[in-house]
């Protein structure tokens, strides 16, 4: 069985989100439950962005026990030692060094040449190998860098000492073949990179990050790079529920791949991202949106009810998930509302029933919904009017 690290930078890349930002006490929490839930890695923060941010760093480094606790920083003297500086209480501790290497990125913001990057690349990944062992290297906008020069550029930094490679679609662009693709060229021209892990981590510009991720790891990546409720600059990251539940939904598919997530949380730790960031959850987002598990069309509901199977490629026990299964609205049939009817404890009559069916059918196509308490109001004046 092939483990798949789960490196979560939802305290990192996620915050970044506008209008997601975390006080040290918030990222705390989180980084607890994210304990809790299973990763591998937590990406705590960036912390030479400001004392505030090195402060919540240093305090998951020092509270937080079991997770690789990681600090990312540029290839800058200043950066890398400020992340060492936050990390080093950790048990495992992490820095994550980064530089663009794409043209559009060299040319327009580092206005630095490809050697001058490469002569960074030596000399920072080194300066941060001397601080730990555990050196992370990203070389930023991959996916539309000249493939060779990447190779190049990964191959000196693991010479300087990096221990994970990640490969990071910055933009979102990438399609999956192509992103497979490109992930299996570095393993077959870079000799080095057998000594390492390869890393992933894509964004969700064009709705592929997850489809990315995955084909990144079914090509040989041995770490995923996401975050809790997908959240993260522009529109997002990887959702870690998604991948996560993708390797346990699909393990026909994905056989022989398993990450160390307990699926059981999360609903829970999705629940808590979002009340602290304030970033709703759209109803309809896989796994732990409100509609996740919700069936209102009578068919769908009827089939459920006999075997959850038929709609449900997976159960909502099996990710924590808490809500109503069974949504009665203007498409909902008998069988779903004499469900909930007996739930509520109603024992109706067919032609009660019938009645019950009618009122919420009219009252629906006003209110889009109609929940238990209006059901049951509905049920009990007919129970008078035909008693």
């Amino acid at each position: 069985m092939k483990h798949i690290k789960i490196f979560d930078t939802t305290l990192r890349d996620g915050e970044q989100s506008p209008g997601a930002s975390l006080n040290a006490d918030e990222k705390l929490l989180i980084a607890k439950q994210l304990t809790k839930l299973g990763v591998d890695v937590i990406e705590a923060g960036f912390p030479v962005t400001s004392p505030n941010e090195f402060e919540a760093v240093k305090i998951i480094a020092k509270e937080v026990d079991g997770p690789v606790i990681c600090g990312l920083a540029r290839l800058v003297k200043q950066d890398i030692e400020r992340a060492w500086d936050a990390v080093q209480y950790s048990k495992k501790p992490r820095i994550h060094t980064f530089i663009a290497t794409s043209k559009v990125h060299m040319e327009s913001k580092l206005r630095k040449s490809k050697q001058e990057i490469m002569d960074m690349v030596e000399e920072s990944v080194g300066l941060a190998s001397l601080f730990t062992k555990d050196v992370e290297f990203s070389p930023e906008d991959a996916s539309r860098t000249d493939i060779d020069y990447m190779c190049e550029i990964i191959s000196t930094a693991i010479d300087s000492g990096a221990t994970t490679i990640n490969i990071p679609d910055t933009v979102g662009c990438a399609q999956p073949e192509e992103f497979a693709d490109r992930i299996k060229y570095v393993r077959e021209n870079v000799p080095e990179i057998k000594k390492v892990d390869i890393s992933v981590h894509c964004h969700d510009d064009l709705g592929l990050a997850v489809a990315n991720s995955l084909a990144g790891m079914k090509s040989g990546a041995t770490q995923i790079e996401c975050t809790i409720n997908g959240i993260g600059e522009r529109a997002g990251n990887a959702p870690l529920e998604e991948i996560v539940m993708n390797l346990h939904a699909r393990n026909d598919f994905f056989k022989g791949f398993s990450a160390s997530i307990n699926t059981d949380y999360l609903f829970e730790t999705s629940k808590m991202v979002s009340e602290l960031t304030g970033l709703n959850i759209q109803r309809n987002k896989a796994i732990v949106g409100r509609n996740a598990f919700a069936h209102e069309a009578g068919v769908h509901q009827h089939a459920v009810l006999n075997n959850s199977k038929t709609y449900e490629i997976m159960s909502p026990e099996s990710v924590g998930w808490q809500g109503e299964n069974i949504v009665i609205g203007k498409h909902s049939g008998s069988h779903a509302t004499m469900s909930v009817l007996n739930e509520l404890g109603f024992s109706l009559s067919k032609s009660q029933i019938s009645k019950v069916v009618w009122e919420v059918k009219q009252l629906a196509d006003v209110q889009k919904t109609v929940d238990r308490e209006e059901i049951s109001k509905i049920a009990e004046g007919i129970v008078a009017l035909t008693s």
